[in-house]
């Protein structure tokens, strides 16, 4: 039997675009009250787009975390940011975040220069308003409010919530009428096996610095169901570009590996709500970044 959508019921999609680390993957979890898109401090953390469900009683809004847009030279980066604008030309609303605490604001200027091409209609988020005085916020959405014409503005925390049910509101009401996309259980449309490979490479991310998280990607090589008891087994590769940075993954006697095989495992096994056997492996692909064929293994071609 067909489900009867409710007189005025509203769906859409609304694309997150904005500068690296603005907080585009910390709005959509706290949006959707759970974690699909990985987050860390470091800068072009998310490399795809990842595709989040917000069921609501009169709506459904059905969100786009876009990496974020830079000036990018490697072929890895503009893929990203290449994703990333793709993302802002097919939906009903862009959901443009900036760092209402940061001085520089050089790379929302591609953004900008895409809403003005495209005339798309757009909500502009000032993020982190935890952050600053209230006088700079307000001199802040007078200067933004002239760069484009935007539905509305909207000052929010990501990190601690605040304002953000008032975001969702907004974009509600800024969407067309219509039936719903997903079935009202679907959180996102992506599989197991890529949020788990995410989550580890969340890790490497949190758990190393300087270059060595930019130079790494995760494959799930196996996921497996044990038959007799409530274990899942995943093998999962770590893949880096030069030798040393091999070492460093799997730091003195294999302990940097373990914390982040450790801190990597609790997290999927909350997401799948069952023990898991989580085993990794480092593999060298030198210089992966830089080869078509090695992105296009990767997914991120």
């Amino acid at each position: 039997m067909k489900e009867t959508i409710p007189p005025g019921f509203k769906s859409g999609f609304v694309a997150i675009a904005g500068a690296p680390n603005v907080g585009k993957s910390t709005l959509l979890n706290q949006i959707l009250g759970e974690k699909i898109s990985i987050t860390s401090r470091k800068p072009q953390t998310t490399r795809n787009r990842i595709l989040g469900v917000l069921h609501r009683t009169g709506s459904q809004i059905v969100f786009i975390d876009t990496p974020g847009v830079h000036h990018a030279r490697r072929p890895l980066n503009v893929r990203i940011v290449e994703t990333a604008i793709a993302a802002l030309g097919d939906v009903d609303l862009v959901l443009f975040m900036i760092d209402a605490s940061a001085n520089d604001v050089s790379s929302e200027a591609q953004i900008l220069k895409q809403l003005d091409k495209t005339g798309c209609s757009a909500v502009l988020v000032l993020n982190k308003i935890d952050k600053i005085a209230k006088y700079r916020l307000l001199d802040l959405m007078e200067t933004w409010s002239s760069r484009y014409p935007f539905k509305a503005l909207v000052p929010v925390s990501a990190k601690t919530g605040e304002q953000v049910d008032v975001l969702v509101d907004t974009l509600q009401a800024h969407l067309p009428e219509g039936p719903p996309f997903f079935p009202d259980d679907q959180l996102t449309d992506l599989s197991e096996r890529f949020i788990v490979a995410e989550m580890i490479r969340e890790k490497v991310f949190r758990l190393t610095g300087a270059e060595i998280p930019y130079a790494t990607a995760v494959t799930i090589e196996s996921f497996t169901d044990e038959p007799k008891r409530p274990l899942i087994t995943i093998h999962a590769t770590i893949h880096v570009e030069r030798r040393s940075q091999k070492g460093i993954i799997i730091g003195k006697r294999g302990t940097k590996l373990r914390q982040i095989g450790t801190e990597a495992r609790r997290a999927i096994e909350g997401l799948l709500n069952v023990q898991v056997f989580l085993k990794l492996f480092v593999r060298v692909d030198k210089n992966w970044s830089q080869d078509s064929r090695m992105l296009r293994r990767f997914g991120y071609l």
